[in-house]
């Protein structure tokens, strides 16, 4: 498997099967509204997303990882590295986990679809121009 082609559709919030698609109808991941708003298929290659029912529920646990990892950095940067207050810190890092929930919800979702749907080249349009 080639990590690039997964690496891709995460950073860029595409379709893990096809690349092209957008996993969001809204790229803004701060218009809260619209959040959780995504196509039932990948307006590309026309896979599901939602293969099963209950599916996002794993992402759940990437969005806590991510959150918590970041958290952890942050902490220890501002405890060990600048010698901030513990309120300080407290404020600073609940401040910082509000601001980035939207951006680890929507990127733990296209972790967690990359990890179960992979890239096949036939539904890609940057491949099927290649080829041309």
């Amino acid at each position: 498997m080639n990590h690039d082609y997964l690496l891709y559709s995460i950073a860029h919030l595409k379709c893990a099967r096809c690349h092209s698609g957008n996993m969001f109808l809204d790229q803004n991941p701060y218009h809260l509204r619209k959040i959780y708003a995504m196509p039932d298929n990948c307006p590309v290659c026309g896979q599901s997303n939602l293969p099963e029912v209950g599916f996002w529920w794993g992402s759940m646990y990437i969005s806590y990882g991510i959150s918590v990892g970041l958290s952890v950095v942050t902490v220890l940067f501002l405890w060990l590295g600048l010698g901030w207050s513990d309120w300080a810190i407290l404020s600073t890092n609940a401040i910082l986990m509000i601001l980035i929930l939207p951006l680890a919800f929507r990127y733990a979702r296209a972790i967690w679809f990359a990890m179960f749907i992979r890239f096949d080249p036939k539904y890609s349009i940057h491949e099927q121009h290649k080829a041309s």
